[in-house]
Formats: C-alpha cells, sequence, structure tokens
C-alpha cells in the first residue's frame, strides 16, 4: 500500500523515515511521493580505456571518471549518453517500508530516464541514491544541481522484513560505480 502525503509527513515527523537535508515539503511532497534533488557528482563512462566491459574484471580498471560540477553549472548530458549521478539526500528507511524511485514527467519528456532497473530503494537501507541518468533524445539536456531530478514513493510491507538492506550499496554516499564484481566472486 502507498504512503500518502499524510503518511509521509507522520513518518518523515517521527523519523521512520529520513531525508537529509529535509525536503521543502511545500515544493517537494505530492498526493503520495517526495521529489528529490540532483547532486553535483557524476560518473562518466570512458568507454575507450575498455574494448568491453567485463563483470568479473569490474574491480581491476577504472572504467569512470568522477565529475563535480560547482557553483550555477549545469551537467550537460547528451544524446544517448549513460552517467551515474546521485541525490542530494541521504535516505533512511526501516524495515517495514521500502521506495521505489521514479523519473519526473518533466524530465521524462525531455527524453531523460532517472534510472535503467534499479528503482525499488530496499527497506533498511541508509545511502543516498545513485540514479542511472540517460538521455533518449536527439539534444543535449542541462541537468543543474539542486533540481528536483526523481521522486520516491514508500510502500509498507506486510510485515517488516526479517533481513533488512544490508548489501554492498550501504552507506554510500554520491555517486558509486557498479560492484556487480563482488556478486561473481
Amino acid at each position: 500500500m502507498l504512503l500518502s502525503d499524510t503518511d509521509i509527513k507522520k513518518h518523515l515527523a517521527d523519523k521512520s523515515i529520513v531525508i537529509s537535508p529535509a525536503p521543502n515539503l511545500d515544493e517537494a511532497l505530492s498526493a503520495c511521493a517526495l521529489d528529490l534533488r540532483l547532486s553535483n557528482q557524476f560518473q562518466i563512462f570512458e568507454p575507450a580505456k575498455l574494448s568491453y566491459f567485463d563483470p568479473k574484471k569490474a574491480n581491476e580498471v577504472s572504467f569512470t571518471k568522477k565529475v563535480t560540477v560547482s557553483g550555477e553549472e549545469p551537467f550537460i548530458l547528451h544524446p544517448g549518453e549513460f552517467v551515474l549521478g546521485s541525490t542530494m539526500e541521504w535516505i533512511e528507511l526501516p524495515a517495514n517500508i521500502a521506495g521505489r524511485l521514479e523519473g519526473r514527467s518533466s524530465l521524462g519528456r525531455l527524453g531523460i530516464v532517472v534510472h535503467s532497473t534499479a528503482a525499488l530503494i530496499h527497506p533498511g537501507i541508509k545511502a543516498n541514491i545513485v540514479l542511472e541518468l540517460g538521455n533518449h533524445s536527439r539534444i543535449p539536456v542541462a541537468l543543474y544541481p539542486g533540481m528536483r531530478v526523481c521522486s520516491v514513493s514508500f510502500e509498507m510491507l506486510t510485515s517488516p522484513a526479517e533481513k533488512p538492506y544490508h548489501g554492498k550499496y550501504m552507506g554510500q554516499k554520491g555517486t558509486t560505480k557498479s560492484r556487480i564484481s563482488e556478486d561473481l566472486l
């Protein structure tokens, strides 16, 4: 069951859901979701460094470069480009609430997607949320740090998770590249 705006406010007030820095609810809260903002850090893929990507060897070679934009400077996402970004907000969820990440319609209408497959925010997570940003349009799009880039809705589990999230991305700050090689050890 999705939490309503009333329930989201209650969970934020009693700190069972933690969002830091605290969002401006007048701007960010809708009927059943909370908008999150784009941070100023990005991981750009450098295809010239690899002839192909081998998940078993992901930690052996650096295939991304961290880029930080400053001030009012935009990050330009080019057509067909895929980069990692993250939310400004740190999120902590209890064992009985999951989150669901979605793109914002206004950016989607420009061809911007914020997740390829990773829409589920697991119960028990404590982290910045990494965004899988892609540009499906035919023109570059400027993305500004601090802009509302995605929304998260919250769902109550039927009972608290017996094993809340304690995976390889727990505690991630900013952009975190794939750790798939840890699955293949």
